[in-house]
């Protein structure tokens, strides 16, 4: 794993073991901040399930002024705080450590500009992140957000007044692109 683009491009993330984790791979990765070039300047990021990092770290090379990882797994965090270490991220970041429902359900702060989810994918659960997600005060008009889900899982293209504007599939993984409905 590495960062792919901007301020920390070509870093390596830390190596690790654990079978809970399932990285976004680099090609998956790539394409979706292909498609969300120009959403990090200065943004405020949310990266749920946040895993190593590897999302909201990306981001964070490419200008996000502030990034929320929200983990529930200790060794997950474990390994972000090592990422962080290695690439001397100054940048206003905070790792909250969490379920990712229980942080949607609670959460009260401001909305974020950038969202992603990467659900496990040991669990069939993007439905009810999606769900979870509209309920929640993260999202604002102007929020962008992509989900990581498997191909067959349940994910609609309308929840609420979110609706999906892109999909990409990899494989067995679908890279699904949302935001609030033009209605």
């Amino acid at each position: 794993m590495r960062i792919i683009g901007g301020k920390y491009k070509g870093h390596q993330l830390v190596p690790f073991q654990a079978d809970h984790i399932r990285p976004t791979t680099d090609r998956v990765k790539e394409s979706q901040f292909n498609i969300l070039m120009g959403y990090f300047d200065g943004t405020r990021v949310l990266d749920l399930f946040a895993g190593t990092g590897n999302l909201g770290l990306e981001a964070i090379s490419r200008g996000a002024g502030e990034v929320l990882f929200v983990e529930k797994s200790k060794q997950s965090i474990q390994i972000l705080e090592k990422n962080i270490r290695k690439l001397k991220i100054s940048e206003p970041f905070q790792i909250i450590q969490k379920d990712v429902l229980g942080f949607l359900k609670s959460y009260q702060g401001e909305p974020f500009d950038v969202i992603f989810a990467d659900p496990p994918f040991t669990e069939v659960m993007a439905h009810d992140v999606m769900q979870a997600i509209c309920e929640s005060k993260v999202f604002a008009p102007t929020t962008v957000m992509t989900i990581e889900s498997a191909r067959k899982e349940k994910i609609l293209d309308h929840y609420t007044s979110l609706e999906r504007y892109d999909v990409r599939e990899f494989g067995d993984k679908v890279l699904s692109f949302f935001r609030k409905t033009a209605n």
